[in-house]
């Protein structure tokens, strides 16, 4: 049996390890709020810990928070298993996407937080984790994905 949508599920394993493993890391590290400048003034990695979503946004919405994280994977996993076989830009991106989902949301249900710390000072960037890169590294393949598209005629053949 062929497993269909592979790099979809590739691409969802890997964010989501890469981001547990380095989510605890950082705990087993660092104290909450220490940081560890790696270039000094510029970037840093800071054990922060974030009750919203992105940029702190819905902050304190933690349980409407974790109940969005699980939808929206059960929504990824429907379309790669029952859905059609995605072109690779749509696998890697909604794969990405899944795995970013699954990692924060395993987060919220389990510490009622999402563990963040990567700090970009240079640009004073919101701290983030590797679960936020991956979703928006996925929206990007996404976009790709919907460039390389091309529109269907609606005209009719004569």
């Amino acid at each position: 049996m062929r497993l269909k949508n592979r790099l979809f599920w590739i691409a969802a394993f890997i964010a989501f390890f890469l981001d547990q493993i380095t989510k605890y890391w950082v705990v087993q590290t660092l104290s909450l709020g220490e940081t560890l400048a790696l270039l000094p003034g510029i970037f840093h990695i800071t054990y922060v810990t974030n009750t919203g979503a992105a940029f702190s946004l819905l902050s304190g919405k933690v349980e409407w928070l974790r109940w969005l994280s699980l939808g929206v994977s059960l929504v990824l996993i429907a379309l790669a298993c029952f859905g059609p076989v995605l072109n690779r830009w749509d696998q890697l991106g909604y794969g990405l996407i899944l795995g970013g989902a699954i990692g924060n949301g395993i987060d919220r249900f389990v510490l009622g937080y999402v563990v963040d710390f990567l700090d970009f000072r240079l640009i004073n960037f919101a701290v983030f984790n590797i679960a936020d890169s991956f979703i928006s590294i996925g929206i990007i393949c996404l976009l790709i994905a919907s460039l390389q598209k091309t529109p269907t005629s609606n005209h009719r053949s004569r």
